[in-house]
């Protein structure tokens, strides 16, 4: 028994000691992984992608909880996986919701959210 209380206070020494970064990553998991490799994608990386990289931040902000309430609309209730990111601005480290790159609680939201319907009216043109 005594050794397991040693062990348990060495990791949380160890854990106290270790980078934010390393702590966030470690949190994350396969999650932070399957961003990185580009499997799953953050609301800012989608807005990145269509080219409407200079809104601001609040309407970054109001597109996600769009995407949040179209995806829970369409999975009775659940949330999405989150994930630790750090915030690209400030650089304090946020939890946000991550989906599928072809989620299309991504591109309902692009039409619902008045800040980015023009981005999807532009993609119907040049398809046109």
């Amino acid at each position: 028994m005594n050794r397991k209380i040693t062990a348990i206070r060495r990791t949380i020494a160890t854990a106290r000691t270790t980078a934010k970064a390393l702590g966030y990553r470690t949190l994350s998991g396969l999650v932070a992984h399957l961003v990185d490799t580009g499997h799953l994608v953050r609301t800012g990386d989608i807005l990145d992608r269509l080219g409407a990289s200079d809104l601001k931040d609040g309407q970054k902000s109001w597109y996600g909880r769009h995407v949040a309430k179209a995806y829970r609309a369409a999975h009775l209730g659940a949330d999405a996986i989150r994930v630790w990111t750090q915030h690209r601005t400030t650089g304090r480290w946020i939890h946000v919701h991550v989906y599928a790159p072809a989620d299309p609680a991504l591109y309902t939201a692009l039409h619902t959210y008045k800040a980015t319907r023009h981005l999807v009216a532009a993609d119907f043109a040049r398809c046109a």
